[in-house]
């Protein structure tokens, strides 16, 4: 039997122990967690797995989450998937956003960054008190692969436009491994 890939998702009621019940269901099946992401919002915890394994581990797996995440107060799924692709063509880059929070503003960056065939890798957004003044300020922080055809000068152009429109602090860097000369961002 090959080698297969599973999405475990879970969300519930946050407390105490989630993720060593979750990783131990994970290890007892036989399988092994290749990538996740966790974070409580608000009162809730939500996790998403990348999970590896024997197709006889995947599926023991999947067929036993319903009962687990009944038994944990949680809602599981477990979808199957393919072997994560090779790094994407492109070039790295690091893009953030900080404002005053207002609605629309992840629709204003993400629909911008669409119009260029840009893919976002990794997003993250928070919303908290700004020193001093207690104002609500909102952070957008999104890890992105910029295709070869994408002109880095219009790119920025536009995000000048978009942060002129939304009173946006934005920022637009490439990523450079680690230890590597960064020289000047682009």
């Amino acid at each position: 039997m090959g080698r297969g890939f599973s999405v475990l998702t879970a969300v519930g009621p946050d407390r105490v122990g989630i993720v060593d019940d979750l990783s131990g269901a994970v290890t007892g099946a036989g399988a092994n967690i290749e990538e996740s992401k966790m974070a409580v919002l608000g009162g809730e915890f939500a996790v998403i797995m990348l999970v590896s394994g024997s197709e006889a581990s995947q599926q023991s797996l999947c067929v036993s989450l319903p009962a687990l995440g009944e038994k944990l107060g949680l809602r599981v799924t477990c979808q199957p998937t393919h072997e994560p692709r090779a790094e994407e063509k492109g070039r790295p880059y690091l893009l953030t956003a900080v404002c005053l929070d207002t609605p629309g503003i992840v629709h204003s960056v993400t629909a911008l960054l669409r119009t260029h065939a840009i893919n976002i890798e990794d997003l993250e957004t928070e919303t908290a008190a700004a020193p001093w003044t207690g104002a609500p300020m909102f952070r957008l922080s999104a890890h992105l692969v910029i295709g070869p055809s994408v002109s880095i000068g219009a790119l920025k152009e536009e995000l000048a436009r978009l942060q002129r429109e939304h009173d946006l602090d934005i920022v637009l860097k490439p990523v450079f491994a680690a230890g590597a000369e960064s020289g000047t961002p682009a």
